[in-house]
């Protein structure tokens, strides 16, 4: 069995065109632009490349919040439009760039964590609720004490980045999907987060898929990192194999940016 039949989550000729203007018949915009990967239980692959590469574009339709144009995506050998999105949603949850835009302003933070157990196939008792919560904010250090009673707005950055973190903990997913998750956090609970997803993956067999600009964190944390450019997967392989022997032109002026990538390594973790 090759490492692709051994695929927990298959992309297969993935394509996403936008349409703009009235009723769609402006200029069309290629987004991913027939794409293929995938991604093996236990984990970290790392999505590589600048705003607008279409890395986003293509979490969101992993996740099913787009129908894509063309192409498949298949978890467990299932077309994941043939799976009911609350199963589906079980199995699979993101964490994304701007926390705000994940929760409801008007309900406090407990009533937000606790929605998430209606994707569970059991009803959990209200004390089982509490434990849980409470573990999940803990691991991710936040005090359940200051955060549970309060609004996102009454929140930080940061705070609400690692909220979302406990959420997808709490729900405890196959496969997670990092967009940026720590674009809001300081430099020592960046090192928190990354060692948080490093863990996930090694010890509890989680599959991420890490999306980031940042080629340190990339290398800190992934086991196979994608290159895109453009919409399109342009270097495909081991992290290290990747980073310090790039073959694409694309990938090659990313790392030139970065002239002493273990410094800066140091300097983005530290």
């Amino acid at each position: 069995m090759n490492m692709k039949e051994e695929a927990l989550l298959r992309v297969e000729n993935l394509t996403k065109i936008f349409k703009t203007g009235f009723l769609g018949k402006g200029e069309k915009i290629i987004a991913v632009n027939d794409v293929s990967f995938f991604l093996k239980k236990g984990e970290v692959l790392s999505l590589i490349g600048e705003s607008g590469s279409g890395k986003t574009t293509i979490a969101r339709l992993i996740l099913k919040l787009l129908k894509p144009t063309s192409g498949r995506i298949y978890y467990e050998d299932t077309d994941i439009w043939e799976i009911s999105d609350k199963a589906y949603w079980r199995k699979v949850q993101a964490i994304f760039q701007d926390p705000y835009a994940s929760f409801n302003s008007f309900y406090k933070v407990e009533r937000t964590l606790k929605n998430v157990f209606k994707l569970f196939p059991d009803k959990v008792s209200e004390g089982e609720k509490d434990k849980k919560v409470h573990e999940a904010l803990e691991k991710i250090g936040l005090n359940p004490k200051e955060v549970l009673g309060k609004h996102p707005f009454e929140l930080s950055g940061g705070q609400m980045q690692r909220l979302l973190l406990a959420r997808c903990l709490i729900i405890d997913p196959e496969v997670i999907i990092a967009d940026e998750p720590t674009s809001m956090v300081d430099a020592s609970m960046r090192v928190i987060l990354l060692n948080i997803f490093k863990e996930l993956s090694k010890k509890a067999d989680k599959s991420i898929i890490f999306i980031t600009h940042d080629i340190s964190q990339a290398f800190y944390i992934s086991d196979r990192v994608l290159v895109m450019y453009r919409g399109r997967i342009v270097e495909n392989g081991p992290v290290e194999q990747i980073l310090f022997s790039p073959q694409h032109p694309y990938t090659k002026r990313l790392i030139s940016d970065v002239p002493k990538l273990h410094e800066k390594f140091k300097f983005t973790l530290t």
